[in-house]
């Protein structure tokens, strides 16, 4: 089996961001986990694999990997986003119009603005 290093690590990570794109979020998670086992204060990482989670239908972890980002980056529009996705995914409303209206504050991009409805829409 290859030593593990941080070159194999990058190259693991952009691998995962090929999978992901070709639609193989499981096939992205199994990559990053080495990565983000090896570098577990890896954020891009993080977010990376929450994005395949969410992907592949794993709401739960999806939601746990979105949190953590957040916790380390308070201000990351695209996490708070993507987590209120995920939340509405699960049948989670409250929580997902909270994220959505945090990423709309925090980045008011017109996908974001939508999805908030500050115009009080339901």
């Amino acid at each position: 089996m290859p030593k593990s290093n941080p070159e194999t690590h990058v190259i693991d990570y952009r691998a995962a961001e090929q999978l992901l794109a070709a639609r193989d979020p499981r096939g992205a998670v199994k990559l990053l986990d080495s990565v983000i086992a090896a570098h577990p204060e890896n954020t891009a990482a993080r977010l990376l694999r929450a994005r395949a989670f969410f992907a592949a239908a794993q709401l739960r972890p999806a939601e746990l990997e979105f949190e953590l980002v957040l916790e380390r980056e308070p201000d990351n529009a695209f996490a708070h986003f993507a987590l209120a996705r995920t939340y509405e995914r699960a049948g989670r409303p409250e929580l997902a119009k909270r994220h959505f209206r945090l990423a709309a504050a925090l980045d008011p991009k017109p996908e974001y603005l939508k999805a908030a409805r500050f115009d009080g829409e339901a």
